[in-house]
């Protein structure tokens, strides 16, 4: 009807899933981001996990810690579930997902090599985890893995990959994941970043306050946060 409109400039988009029950990110998972650092690719997918509580808006900010250094960016192409499941063939895979989003994998490098190695607390900071601008439904992207996924700091471009370099695929993300936990409506599986993060830049180069980070995805939009 249009009587219930409001201008686009005086609306604050939340993230599209604001309190799932797992938020499952995939490490390792773009030929060139193992290249750039050295590494073989993996046999099989690496898993670690970020609290819900890190998930923030599309355009909100993102949260500098006292705690870290090292703040670095991770543009990841995110699926989110929409059917429960356990144990879920390759195969049928992609009839579990609802849709697409574009995710920020915010990282505080020197915290992943803290603490034992474990990844989750450089992960899960507050704001650790961008989301949005929506949801695109699976139906409306019409092939996943053939993307371009790029990242910008302060409008110079510093990841610029395309889906198609993902070591695992979705189909093959969601059928491993679930041999483990059921994945339930609602849950996000973020699926990895291609090269051109801050910390194998030569010299490494990290985030610091008033840095403006831009992730897109083709067919999936674009979120944009200011580091405060």
């Amino acid at each position: 009807s249009g009587q219930h409109r409001v201008p686009r400039a005086t609306a604050q988009l939340l993230a599209p899933v604001g309190d799932p029950e797992k938020v499952i990110c995939v490490g390792l998972n773009y030929h060139d981001h193992c290249q750039e650092q050295a590494v073989k690719v993996p046999k099989e997918p690496i898993i670690f996990s970020k609290f819900p509580s890190a998930i923030t808006g599309p355009f909100d900010d993102i949260v500098h810690p006292q705690d870290t250094n090292e703040l670095d960016w991770e543009v990841e192409l995110a699926a989110v579930i929409g059917k429960r499941g356990r144990h879920i063939e390759e195969a049928a895979a992609l009839e579990h997902v609802l849709g697409f989003t574009v995710a920020n994998d915010v990282s505080a490098r020197d915290w992943q090599k803290r603490n034992g190695r474990q990844w989750l607390l450089s992960k899960t900071f507050d704001t650790f985890c961008p989301l949005g601008p929506a949801i695109v439904t699976r139906e409306g992207v019409p092939d996943v893995h053939n993307l371009w996924i790029r990242c910008s700091v302060n409008g110079h471009r510093m990841q610029d990959g395309n889906t198609r370099h993902l070591i695992f695929g979705v189909p093959a993300l969601i059928s491993w994941v679930s041999r483990f936990v059921t994945l339930v409506p609602g849950d996000i599986l973020l699926t990895g970043t291609p090269a051109g993060v801050g910390l194998f830049r030569k010299p490494p180069v990290f985030l610091k306050r008033g840095d403006v980070v831009q992730c897109e995805i083709e067919e999936l939009g674009t979120i944009c946060n200011r580091v405060v």
